[in-house]
C-alpha cells in the first residue's frame, strides 16, 4: 500500500494568523503535479466579520496575471461567507500552473483563518 506523506506536496498558501484586511497569499506552483485542494481552517470571527474566500490561477507569478477560477474548475465550492471554527476543502481541476488563494474581508472586525495548498498526483515520488 502506497503512503500519502510521500505521494503529496503540501505548502502554505496563507499563514495563520487574525486577518483584519484582505490576504493575499503567493503565487504557488503546481508544476509536476495533476491535482491540487486548498484547505482553509478558520477560528473565531470578531465585529460580525464577513470574509470570503476565492482560488486564483495564473500561466506566470505576475501579481496582476491571477484571475479568479471559474466555478466549472472547482470541485466543491466556497461558501457565500466563512464561519467560524471551521475547515473546508475545494479541489482545483484547472489547467493553469499557478494558483493562489485569497481571503477578502467584506465587513466586521477580523477573523482567525489560514490555508494549506494540497498538491497531489506527483509526477515524481517520492515528494519531499
Amino acid at each position: 500500500m502506497r503512503d500519502l506523506m510521500n505521494n503529496v506536496g503540501v505548502v502554505q498558501a496563507i499563514g495563520p494568523a487574525v486577518l483584519s484586511a484582505t490576504a493575499t497569499g503567493p503565487a504557488l506552483d503546481l508544476l509536476g503535479f495533476n491535482s491540487a485542494v486548498l484547505v482553509l481552517n478558520t477560528g473565531a470571527v470578531a465585529g460580525s466579520g464577513n470574509f470570503t474566500a476565492k482560488l486564483q490561477e495564473s500561466d506566470t507569478t505576475t501579481p496582476g496575471d491571477f484571475t479568479d477560477v471559474a466555478a466549472s474548475d472547482l470541485h466543491g465550492a466556497f461558501p457565500a461567507s466563512l464561519s467560524a471554527d471551521a475547515v473546508l476543502k475545494v479541489g482545483y481541476r484547472g489547467h493553469k500552473r499557478y494558483v493562489r488563494a485569497v481571503i477578502t474581508k467584506n465587513s466586521g472586525t477580523s477573523i482567525a483563518a489560514g490555508a494549506v495548498l494540497v498538491k497531489g498526483d506527483a509526477a515524481s515520488r517520492p515528494v519531499a
